[in-house]
C-alpha cells in the first residue's frame, strides 16, 4: 500500500498496503448520499480535524512513471503510489475507497468534525504516499484513517487493521495513540459489519508495520484499514455492494468517533 495542507477539496492525497497493480476495469462509482452516523451528542467531534486517505487514485494506471518512481519512506524506498487490486468483477480498489471515504466524510462531518482528503477525486494521478502523510501532518490531524482493500489470494477473507511500527527517533509520539486509534477501528468495523478478522495476515485483526510510508511518515495518530479481500467472492460482494459500503462507512464512523471522545 503510500505538501500541503488541503481542506475538503484537494489536489494531493498515506500509502498502499494492497495487492499488486490492476489497471481499472470499471468506471469508477460516484460515492451516494451517506446516512447518519450514530451520535451520543449533537457534535461530539467538534474542534476535531479528521484526515481521509481514500487510497491510490483512478488515473494510476496510465501514468506508470510517475507512480513507479522511488521515494524515501525512512528506512527505505517505495514506489510513490500503486494503482491497487481489483475484484475478479473488475470493481477497483481506487473505485472503492473513494466512494467509501465519500460516505464516511459527511457523518463525521454531521458529528462537528472537520474532515481533510487527501485527493479531490478518483480521476487523477497519485499523490505520492510521502504527499498522502505531509496531509495529515500539516492539517495537524487528531487522526489520519487510510482506506484500502486487499488483493490476496482468494481463499482468504476478513479485514485488518494495520498500525505503524517503532521507528526510533522519528515516531514515538504516534505509536501509543495509533494503537488506540487502531483498535477503536477494528471494534467498531467488526461490530458493525459482521466482517471476519482476516484469516490470512494480522493476529485479531491488527497488524503492525515500518514497510508503508504513510504511516512511517505520520507525525499524527494513522492506521490503515484493509476493509477485506477484494479477490475473495464474498468479501467482493459485500464491497461492490453501495447497501454494504453504507454501513462500512457508518462503522468507521463510529470507530473514529469512540477514539476522538
Amino acid at each position: 500500500m503510500r505538501a500541503y495542507l488541503v481542506t475538503l477539496t484537494l489536489s494531493a492525497a498515506l500509502s498502499t498496503a494492497c495487492g499488486g497493480p490492476a489497471a481499472p476495469a470499471a468506471a469508477p462509482e460516484a460515492a451516494q448520499p451517506a446516512s447518519p452516523a450514530p451520535t451520543p451528542s449533537a457534535a461530539p467531534l467538534r474542534g476535531k480535524t479528521v484526515v481521509l486517505d481514500p487510497g491510490h487514485n483512478g488515473g494510476n494506471a496510465s501514468h506508470p512513471a510517475q507512480i513507479n518512481r522511488p521515494v524515501d519512506v525512512i528506512n527505505g524506498t517505495k514506489p510513490c503510489n500503486t494503482t491497487g487490486t481489483e475484484t475478479d468483477a473488475g470493481y477497483p480498489e481506487h473505485a472503492f475507497t473513494w466512494d467509501l471515504a465519500g460516505r464516511l466524510k459527511p457523518m463525521l462531518e454531521r458529528m462537528g468534525a472537520k474532515v481533510v482528503l487527501t485527493r479531490p477525486n478518483d480521476k487523477g494521478v497519485g499523490p505520492c504516499v510521502t504527499e498522502r502523510a505531509a496531509i495529515g501532518n500539516e492539517a495537524r490531524a487528531d487522526a489520519v484513517l487510510s482506506i484500502h482493500g486487499d488483493g490476496a489470494a482468494p481463499q482468504g477473507h476478513g479485514f485488518h487493521v494495520i498500525m505503524p511500527g517503532l521507528l526510533p527517533g522519528h515516531n514515538e509520539e504516534v505509536i501509543e495513540p495509533s494503537r488506540r486509534l487502531g483498535h477503536a477501528v477494528r471494534d467498531a468495523y467488526r461490530a458493525g459489519t459482521g466482517i471476519p478478522y482476516a484469516n490470512y495476515v494480522a493476529k485479531d485483526g491488527l497488524q503492525t508495520r515500518t514497510d508503508l510510508g504513510g504511516l512511517n511518515l505520520s507525525t499524527r495518530p494513522a492506521v490503515f484499514i484493509e476493509c477485506g479481500n477484494m479477490r475473495n467472492p464474498g468479501d467482493a460482494r459485500k464491497m461492490s455492494s453501495p447497501a454494504f459500503r453504507q454501513r462500512m462507512a457508518t462503522s468507521l464512523a463510529t470507530g473514529l468517533r469512540d477514539f476522538l471522545t
